[in-house]
């Protein structure tokens, strides 16, 4: 009786959608990223998370340096210049800013230095990804 319940709140979706995703659902986690990959091959897109930043405080000092970078460049591009002596925390922290590396991909971008980061970005996210790997002990340029 249960199983009708849950059945009745999920939204309707045709017979082809239905069998497509017992068949997903079957996938082991790698098999999902597979599939995920393909698909963003196949069709040209990438599924990047949306990142929510919460505005922090800053102190007065900073907030002063903040307000001598032109406020009208809308992109920017974060690249390292040098990953720091905790390699580790700067992996963490480059997966954090782009979820969609793996591992492999953030370790070699710290031993390929210098490297983009992020281009193009906004100047929250450029700041905040920049943030990010400032604490982890990265070197960042922001441009």
């Amino acid at each position: 009786m249960a199983a009708k319940k849950k059945k009745e709140k999920t939204k309707k979706v045709s017979a082809k959608v239905e069998k497509l995703v017992d068949e997903v659902s079957k996938l082991s986690v790698m098999e999902l990223s597979q599939l995920v990959e393909a698909l963003q091959d196949k069709l040209g897109v990438t599924a990047t998370p949306v990142a929510a930043t919460a505005p922090t405080a800053t102190p007065a000092g900073e907030a002063a340096s903040e307000e001598a970078a032109p406020a009208a460049s809308a992109n920017q591009t974060v690249t390292m210049t040098a990953a720091g002596d905790n390699k580790i925390a700067v992996i963490k922290a480059l997966r954090e800013v782009n979820q969609n590396w793996g591992l492999k991909e953030a370790k070699d971008m710290t031993e390929s230095l210098p490297t983009e980061v992020l281009k193009d970005a906004k100047a929250e996210e450029a700041k905040a990804a920049a943030d990010k790997l400032k604490a982890a002990g990265a070197t960042v340029e922001l441009k």
